[in-house]
């Protein structure tokens, strides 16, 4: 129940109220639970000469021009863009292969797999000789 006059509140939020229309609500926000008074501040005329006026709130800035020469307008990119970074590919496994042989661990899987080799074909040569007679 309220009285005459008395400002109603609010059902979904009762922190706030609300004022009869003949009232003027007071300009301010509600923090936990407490009304802040707030001023309204006005903007300054365009036609003032303070040195904040004459400069623009904002610049437009446009989006780069430049484009990517390694693809095309659509995105596909060129042939030489392609090419160079196959050939990098490349450079790279044969340097890492290199660098794996000059090692003493590269060494030694090296002969690994030239004595598996060998046996492989000493078994084919049994397995065919055993097939043959």
């Amino acid at each position: 129940m309220t009285s005459q006059g008395a400002p109603d509140h609010d059902p979904a939020d009762p922190t706030r109220t609300t004022a009869p229309a003949d009232e003027t609500q007071p300009v301010g926000e509600v923090v936990d639970g407490e009304l802040l008074d707030a001023d309204v501040v006005e903007t300054p005329s365009p036609t003032s000469t303070s040195p904040a006026s004459t400069s623009p709130a904002y610049t437009t800035i446009s989006s780069p021009t430049h484009i990517d020469p390694d693809y095309s307008e659509q995105g596909v990119p060129s042939f030489d863009f392609v090419r160079d970074k196959i050939e990098k590919r490349i450079s790279t496994a044969i340097g890492s292969q290199e660098l794996a042989e000059g090692t003493p661990e590269g060494q030694g899987v090296d002969d690994m797999m030239r004595k598996r080799d060998e046996a492989a074909k000493k078994k084919l040569e049994e397995i065919r000789k055993s097939m043959g007679s």
